[in-house]
């Protein structure tokens, strides 16, 4: 494969952090490389040295001759005179663009909500954006780098950037180069990662998955090597002291088991005592929602919803920008009235919001985070047991140190990170997470979804980020836009299929208009509930179908069976591979991701056979 650009021993120091010393790195033909680290480490700073923005202190970065590339990063400016059209295609006239599929498929991919003829001046940030990400995508690069090019998309523009970077070079050709904390983009996109900290960059084969697999296995390696050394070193410290005379004894010592197999590991939650301790803090009753109706203007936003909510649900929330997820959330905390309907919310319901400006930090923009946790709480309980403060500071990326920095000096991510903990301190057995990934990396985002995975209450996510939405809810729901609330048994899957096909369903829909495929019922309600699912009186099988659908049951529950049977053997394979094969390593995290697909297939078939048996 072909070179395309590098770095030669660079080394780069601000005046409080040296962020890389003699780093080494190349990137040729094919390679489609995730940038993963903690916030601050130096991930947006590598991007700008390879596209020479910035200069290193030492060393050297080369690029090949008639290199073409483009980097969109955080603080890309487009001159707001300009319209949309001028901003992307230029003075290209329109036959010509019109007539390239790749621009059209960029332009309907990312700004086929926007007036093409509208001002730059006049769009929202997340607009102005996208604007910046199709302009450079429209064009024909070698290299394209992105630094979070997914913030401001929604689950569908998302899963459109990944399926165009992935469609955009032959396997052998051309390089990617993204920084993003979406770990399904990540795994989607990415054959190589690059795990930038403390100054040094440590590449990984494989998306984000096989990433976290090779970093677990490095980090167990380097444990026992410590713990080697360590009782090397007492052992050599008690000869010394006890002299010739006990030279001849060896002391027994057991090394701590390896790190258990992925497979091996425990539910994250477990639903049961959660659910009853949900029950405890909050009864029975959490939120019901009986044919709501909001609308601004002339313009229906919700119509005829139905929702109920139990103790101890965990629901992700999907739909189109403009759909009405922000308005629906503010119609279940009481900022909003419906215009139609009701909202009965429970009588010891606690509601607790992270927004996604996070303004609520600006009161106290002159305290010190010690100042402010301190003032607000001591202990914290987290899966039945009472944790010090001090810890859970840590465990979201606070160290001692920056407990005395002033909150107006906190970065985006520290901001949110806080924000976050100020909630989980006032107990609220109701919380709502609204684009909760915004500025965190991959580490704080898995240490967020572990303390979740221990917090007993209702909880409501909206994102786009569906690696998340998978992690730390159990159904998700969506706003397709025609002001209907349909639950998604599928997934998030199911949400894309949908919205690819311009399915909005409505009471009524025939299922003749549906793909094969969907299971879709006439006479369909929005009325919804969690742990439920949809079924209809109105589908009736006939003896011979029945049977049909009871031995396609039995059959996908043995494809199950056998799936479960397979990954135990790949997890075993896992567990006596030699470390140090990254490749070996990486094909088997490539296995793992085929198992999971297939999994989710016949879960979703068998799903859907489910149904069609309950209503029969």
């Amino acid at each position: 494969m072909a070179h395309l650009l590098g770095a030669e021993n660079i080394s780069l120091e601000f005046p409080t952090k040296k962020v890389f010393d003699g780093i080494t790195i190349g990137v040729n033909d094919g390679d489609r490389i995730g940038i993963v680290g903690r916030n601050g480490d130096g991930k947006s700073t590598l991007l700008k040295l390879l596209a020479k923005r910035i200069q290193p202190d030492e060393g050297r970065i080369t690029h090949r001759n008639s290199l073409t590339f483009g980097l969109l990063d955080q603080s890309d400016v487009i001159d707001p005179g300009l319209t949309i059209g001028q901003s992307v295609v230029g003075d290209v006239s329109e036959h010509i663009w019109a007539g390239n599929p790749k621009i059209r498929d960029v332009i309907s991919g990312l700004l086929n909500d926007l007036d093409w003829n509208k001002q730059v001046g006049e769009l929202s940030g997340g607009q102005r954006r996208r604007v910046a990400l199709a302009k450079l995508l429209v064009q024909d690069l070698d290299i394209v780098m992105l630094d979070e090019p997914t913030n401001h998309l929604d689950i569908e523009g998302v899963a459109w950037l990944a399926q165009h970077l992935k469609n955009r070079w032959s396997n052998n050709a051309g390089g990617l180069i993204v920084v993003t904390h979406d770990r399904w983009f990540l795994d989607e996109v990415c054959n190589l990662t690059w795990e930038v900290h403390d100054g040094v960059i440590e590449p990984f084969e494989g998306g984000y998955a096989a990433y976290i697999l090779q970093r677990n296995e490095r980090d167990r390696s380097a444990a026992a090597s410590e713990a080697r050394r360590q009782n090397l070193m007492r052992k050599e410290l008690a000869w010394l002291r006890r002299g010739a005379p006990a030279r001849t004894t060896k002391p027994k010592f057991r090394m701590d088991a390896a790190a258990e197999l992925i497979a091996n590991e425990p539910e994250p939650r477990d639903r049961v005592a959660l659910s009853k301790l949900a029950t405890q803090r909050l009864g029975k009753d959490v939120l019901d929602i009986e044919n709501l109706n909001y609308s601004i203007g002339n313009r229906e936003l919700l119509h005829d919803v139905t929702w109920r909510l139990g103790p101890g649900d965990r629901v992700g929330l999907v739909g189109v920008n403009g759909a009405g997820k922000t308005t629906l959330l503010k119609l279940i905390q009481g900022g909003l009235q419906p215009t139609g309907g009701v909202i009965k919310r429970g009588k010891t319901v606690n509601i607790a919001t992270l927004s996604q400006e996070v303004r609520e930090l600006d009161e106290f923009a002159d305290e010190r985070i010690f100042s402010l946790i301190a003032r607000e709480k001591s202990f914290f309980v987290v899966d039945k047991k009472e944790v010090g403060i001090g810890q859970l500071v840590e465990q979201l990326g606070f160290t001692q140190a920056q407990l005395q920095t002033p909150i107006s000096d906190l970065s985006g991510g520290q901001k949110r990170r806080l924000q976050f903990l100020r909630l989980l301190f006032g107990e609220p057995n109701v919380l709502i997470l609204d684009e909760p990934t915004n500025d965190l990396d991959t580490d704080i985002l898995a240490a967020m979804e572990d303390l979740l995975d221990g917090w007993p209450g209702t909880l409501i996510v909206v994102s786009h980020d569906r690696y998340l939405l998978e992690r730390v809810t159990d159904q998700q729901f969506a706003l397709l836009g025609d002001g209907s609330l349909r639950h998604l048994p599928g997934g998030v899957d199911q949400y894309l299929e949908l919205r690819k096909h311009s399915l909005l369903v409505k009471p009524g829909t025939s299922t003749s208009a549906l793909p094969a495929g969907s299971i879709e019922k006439s006479n369909r309600s929005t009325t919804l509930q969690a742990g439920e699912g949809e079924s209809s009186p109105s589908l009736r099988l006939s003896g011979a179908a029945l049977r049909e659908a009871e031995k396609n049951l039995s059959r996908l529950e043995r494809a199950l069976e056998k799936l479960a049977t397979d990954e135990a053997k790949l997890h075993e394979q896992m567990a006596g591979h030699d470390q140090s094969d990254y490749s070996g390593l990486a094909e088997m995290a490539a296995k793992q991701a085929e198992y999971n697909a297939k999994r989710d297939q016949l879960e979703l078939e068998w799903l859907e056979t489910s149904e069609l048996l309950q209503g029969k």
